[in-house]
């Protein structure tokens, strides 16, 4: 089943950037939830640097106003219509937003292959600084976690 949606995901960025950006740089990023849903979003553009935020943001932004819980993120770019696709692991500041639903959620990660793969958020932050603190204290800044 992981790997189905896994690919799924994988064909929606693809043919939402296709169809968003038809030439030039491309990107977008698709979430799962728990609840079967897909979300796609592109990054903002702004000439101000400092406004932007990543690409699976928006995504995840929508998952969250319809309160269902992120499964699987995927960031996928590519620099032109002529250059293959790039999956891009998320930054620090997305996994840190993606353990709102919990540790586990699975996430598309860079390879120097190429190919798709996806990696629990535990894998990519063995030591975060939750694990400083007992679960019950963090209850409150985490949202529908994974069910274990």
């Amino acid at each position: 089943r992981c790997a189905e949606i896994e690919a799924k995901m994988y064909e929606t960025a693809i043919a939402f950037i296709q169809k968003r950006f038809p030439t030039g740089w491309g990107g977008a990023g698709v979430v799962h939830t728990a609840q079967g849903s897909f979300f796609t979003s592109v990054a903002l553009e702004s000439a101000n640097a400092g406004v932007l935020l990543c690409i699976e943001t928006g995504a995840m932004c929508e998952a969250h106003k319809y309160n269902e819980r992120v499964t699987h993120c995927l960031c996928v770019v590519r620099e032109d219509e002529n250059a293959p696709f790039t999956v891009l692991s998320p930054c620090g500041v997305c996994q840190e937003r993606l353990r709102y639903w919990g540790d586990g959620v699975q996430v598309g990660v860079t390879t120097p292959d190429g190919a798709l793969r996806f990696v629990p958020l535990y894998e990519l932050q063995p030591y975060h600084w939750t694990a400083a603190y007992p679960p019950e204290e963090l209850e409150h800044f985490t949202g529908p976690a994974e069910q274990k």
